[in-house]
């Protein structure tokens, strides 16, 4: 790996990507190849003890600009995220981070956008997320907090479901940046700002909801957020076996819903009791599709609401695998 292009520095602008991976050496090359192809000051990568020869890569690299932290453990990406924007604003102090998983990457051209664009008044800035051939990626979709949007609020609930309360396809062809309440960690950029005003997402989430809680704490801390359709990012995501909604590997499955109840909880407040009553007898009903799994999906499941409901953070990674596995 060679330098291929270094900012300019003439807009005085400090940007450093964060990039969290495991595992995923095919999609992370391409990612910090075309970090490095783009006007940023830093790219800090956090390896969470790949095994696929990931380190052995990075280590090879010679651009000055990519910095690779491996933690003792890993960390998830929940975890990954909280060290890796730490570690930025210790190493760095940027003006803005700017957050992707390994398979993840801008398109050409998008930082440089980001560096021309009038940011006034924002504090978050998201970008436009799409899969690699075309459309736009779902998981990914930006949303407003339904229950701080009646209109949102009477779209969800009267037909429209998660696209009630989510950005449709047209606002990817706004021009400038549409208000949100949340989005994901795929192509945000955090000013300095907000990170100070609402210090780092929880760690302890592992995986899922540590963008959508991180976001709601930002709103909540006094930053707007804007949706950018003209900031374009591409996400090879594999969250699902072969879009069949099944949790691969099983022990996600746990992550998922446990920390969903943690973000049900921050979005609805003094309603969250409402929404339990609504969405708890859906889950405790599911499995269809895990086959001889089934079982253990919904001990996981189980596990999850209980742990949710205490607050509970603190199960290691260790007794969710050995739980998805029957073990535990």
């Amino acid at each position: 790996m060679v330098p291929v292009r270094q900012p300019d520095g003439t807009d005085g602008l400090r940007i450093a990507s964060v990039v969290v991976t495991f595992n995923r050496l095919g999609q992370l090359r391409s990612t910090v190849e075309r970090l490095l192809a783009e006007p940023v000051e830093h790219v800090l990568v956090i390896d969470n003890l790949s095994t696929d020869g990931t380190a052995e890569w990075l280590a090879g690299a010679t651009d000055p600009r990519l910095v690779v932290i491996r933690p003792e453990q890993n960390v998830g990406g929940a975890g990954g995220f909280e060290l890796g924007m730490r570690e930025a604003v210790i190493r760095f102090d940027p003006d803005w981070l700017v957050l992707m998983d390994d398979d993840a990457r801008p398109e050409a051209g998008t930082i440089a956008r980001f560096r021309r664009m009038d940011r006034s008044g924002w504090g978050v800035l998201a970008a436009s997320v799409y899969y690699p051939d075309g459309p736009v990626c779902d998981m990914n979709r930006p949303s407003v907090n339904p229950f701080w949007h009646p209109a949102a609020f009477l779209r969800t609930l009267f037909g429209q479901g998660r696209m009630g309360f989510h950005l449709p396809d047209s606002a990817y062809a706004a021009a400038g940046a549409i208000a949100i309440d949340a989005a994901s960690f795929v192509g945000l950029f955090v000013s300095r700002d907000a990170v100070r005003r609402t210090g780092y997402p929880d760690g302890k989430l592992f995986i899922y909801g540590d963008d959508v809680l991180y976001s709601l704490a930002m709103r909540r801390a006094g930053c707007r957020i804007g949706f950018v359709p003209e900031l374009r990012f591409v996400h090879e995501c594999s969250t699902f076996d072969a879009g069949s909604k099944v949790f691969m590997p099983l022990w996600k499955a746990y992550y998922h819903h446990r920390n969903l109840l943690f973000v049900y909880s921050s979005a609805s407040g003094v309603l969250f009791g409402l929404v339990l009553l609504l969405i708890l007898p859906k889950w405790l009903l599911k499995g269809a599709g895990y086959g001889a799994d089934r079982p253990a999906f919904k001990r996981l499941v189980a596990l999850a609401i209980n742990d949710g409901l205490r607050g509970r953070r603190d199960r290691t990674h260790q007794d969710v695998l050995a739980r998805a596995s029957g073990r535990g």
